[in-house]
């Protein structure tokens, strides 16, 4: 997280953000096509990752089925997407033009709340990797070890570490937003090399690398589980089934493994690329603006990748869309 910002466009035929101010920075030349096309865009976009996050958030906290310890953490991830969608989406998209006009306040809000929401996510995703981790290797000691309380105590660390350490590492920004700011209208957060690199490595790197390999390992042990399975059949007919059975297990499990990473890594890497690289991206706009909406849309395919693939999930949202959880103890209803 090197730059966050809201950049003006510098080009000599712009309109001025703020004209009656000399020190005012210019608004982006757009098309008028390309324009409104970006609009509806963005706008369904962010319209969308509301409504499919609002139908988790509503579906796990209303029927009693789902209040499973997997499900609190898959609310946890709904909560942090539903913000992104709610709070931040709106405010990029009201920055197309390239002018701040909220604030100095708010733009320290919105910033920190992009950094702090980020890297909840980023923290729940983990969190829903090891929750599957034990699951898978080692289903006997699951009830045990996962237990509801825990689940609760480290959904709350996740947030309470988010805010505080982003807290740290927007330290200067939230003390001097104005700080970095080119011209007036912007609204722009710098971090150091070595905090932007140590940060790359905290939200991002070690994210990532406990993510590719718990889900490998749990894989390999889906695998192995349904080669021993095919082993100890003895009738062919059957043996033939569970190795059609067999296979589409090993399928699913390859293709959900690759959904969760090659989605994490396509969202997030042009995001931390330059924190990483060591690069100040400040001076490259569209480059940082593409970065932050291809981040922000990984809070959009979430709930498709880990509540989709819920067979539960359908029967909410028609229970939610007909309004039959408006009826008395339709929270007892059978869903599962």
């Amino acid at each position: 997280m090197l730059c966050l910002c809201a950049v003006a466009g510098h080009s000599v035929e712009a309109e001025l953000c703020f004209p009656q101010m000399n020190t005012s920075c210019r608004k982006k030349l757009q098309h008028y096509a390309t324009n409104v096309f970006l609009y509806i865009l963005l706008s369904s976009i962010t319209v969308l990752t509301v409504c499919l996050n609002l139908l988790v958030i509503i579906s796990i906290s209303h029927f009693r089925q789902l209040h499973t310890s997997t499900n609190l953490l898959l609310l946890s991830l709904a909560v942090s997407d539903f913000l992104v969608g709610l709070l931040l989406m709106p405010v990029q998209i009201l920055l197309k033009e390239g002018c701040w006009v909220l604030g100095s306040l708010t733009c320290r809000l919105f910033i920190y709340a992009s950094f702090v929401l980020t890297s909840a996510s980023v923290g729940n995703m983990v969190l829903i990797s090891v929750d599957r981790y034990v699951a898978i290797c080692d289903p006997l000691h699951y009830s045990t070890k996962v237990t509801l309380n825990r689940v609760k105590v480290s959904v709350g660390l996740c947030w309470a570490c988010s805010v505080l350490y982003n807290g740290v590492i927007l330290n200067v920004f939230l003390k001097h937003p104005d700080r970095y700011n080119s011209c007036y209208g912007e609204c722009v957060a710098v971090i150091n090399f070595l905090t932007g690199a140590l940060d790359g490595v905290l939200t991002f790197i070690g994210p990532i690398s406990v993510i590719i390999t718990l889900y490998m390992k749990v894989f390999v042990v889906a695998v192995s589980q349904a080669r021993a399975l095919r082993s100890h059949t003895a009738a062919v007919k059957v043996q033939n089934s569970v190795h059609v059975s067999a296979k589409k297990s090993e399928r699913k499990a390859a293709r959900t493994l690759g959904v969760v990473v090659v989605v994490f890594l396509i969202c997030f890497c042009p995001y931390f690329y330059p924190s990483i690289a060591g690069q100040d991206v400040s001076s490259d706009v569209e480059f940082s603006v593409f970065g932050i909406w291809l981040l922000y849309c990984n809070s959009c395919l979430n709930p498709l990748i880990y509540a989709f693939f819920y067979p539960w999930f359908r029967k909410c949202i028609r229970q939610i869309v007909t309004l039959q959880i408006l009826q008395p103890y339709s929270s007892d209803a059978n869903i599962l």
